[in-house]
């Protein structure tokens, strides 16, 4: 029930998500039971494979997510993140409202033990083949140089065993690539990673070089300036298509393609998919969760913090 098209772009996406999921899979779908009915009738979906768990209530998209998450312990989101817990399901995935999954996964699923903060990763298309992983993009605005370290931790360990990259070369997100350089934060920062032997540091990275085939597989940041950057790019592509300038990398930069995005930090497989998502997105945010899970990324992010 989740998303501003919700339930028909749902729906739609669980049907085309089940028919790419490996027959041994189980998709649940949570919401209102009758609307689900309705609309498969409708656009006759072939819902066999599917299980539905009726929840008399949603969150909207524009409600307090503290309050909805308190109020509304019926909502899909609730009875998904608590079915995960009690590990009724391998993982959980919503278009829904951001505010309430973030706060529903700190709550009900928890951090990680002897990690700060969890944050959030998202894949920039580049010209190599592979993507940049980036993070934070939102979660935490506000970060200390510690926190920093431990997302390149998380952003390794995602792009190996997610993307499939050996030994990530992992940057800090800086106004220039001398060790100087930068605010209070990227400066400390800098001096904690440059002799870390948990990831592949190799120094800062600037603006311009996520496009092009220049050394980095993982660029760490605060959230502040990841979330400005990421809707930036959403922007451009934006403005591309409706100047009708297409082709196959800048198609790259359709959020459909990659559907959602995990919070990394936390004790199970938890996806966020962009609010807009239509059926395509919603079907590649359950095929990135299928990806997330049976990589194991959040066992192996846990073994790192034991």
């Amino acid at each position: 029930m989740g998303g501003d098209f919700a339930p028909e772009a749902t729906l739609s996406g669980a049907v085309l998500a089940r028919k790419e999921l490996p027959a041994e899979s189980e998709l649940v779908l949570f919401g209102d039971q009758d609307r689900i009915n309705e609309i498969a009738t409708r656009e006759r979906y072939d819902l066999s494979g599917l299980t539905v768990f009726h929840t008399p209530h949603a969150i909207a998209m524009d409600e307090n997510p503290a309050r909805a998450i308190s109020e509304k312990p019926e909502s899909g989101i609730v009875m998904g993140l608590r079915m995960l817990k009690a590990g009724k399901l391998d993982g959980f995935a919503s278009a829904g409202n951001t505010g309430a999954m973030l706060v529903g996964a700190m709550q009900i699923i928890n951090s990680i033990p002897g990690i700060i903060r969890p944050c959030l990763a998202t894949s920039i298309p580049n010209d190599r083949g592979n993507p940049t992983i980036l993070l934070d993009i939102g979660l935490n605005p506000d970060a200390r140089p510690d926190v920093l370290y431990q997302y390149g931790i998380f952003g390794s360990i995602y792009a190996e065993l997610v993307h499939g990259m050996n030994h990530p070369r992992v940057g800090l997100l800086n106004i220039g690539k001398e060790e100087e350089k930068g605010n209070l934060l990227t400066r400390a920062t800098y001096q904690a990673m440059k002799e870390t032997k948990d990831f592949n540091f190799i120094g800062n990275v600037e603006g311009n070089d996520f496009f092009r085939d220049n050394g980095v597989d993982v660029v760490v940041c605060d959230g502040f300036v990841g979330n400005v950057l990421v809707k930036e790019l959403e922007a451009f592509y934006d403005l591309l298509k409706r100047r009708s300038i297409r082709d196959d990398f800048t198609e790259q930069f359709n959020f459909e393609r990659y559907g959602g995005t995990p919070i990394l930090g936390i004790l199970s497989p938890v996806v966020i998919g962009h609010g807009i998502s239509n059926g395509p997105a919603i079907k590649n945010m359950i095929l990135h969760t299928g990806n997330v899970i049976e990589s194991d990324l959040i066992g192996k992010i846990k073994e790192k913090f034991q």
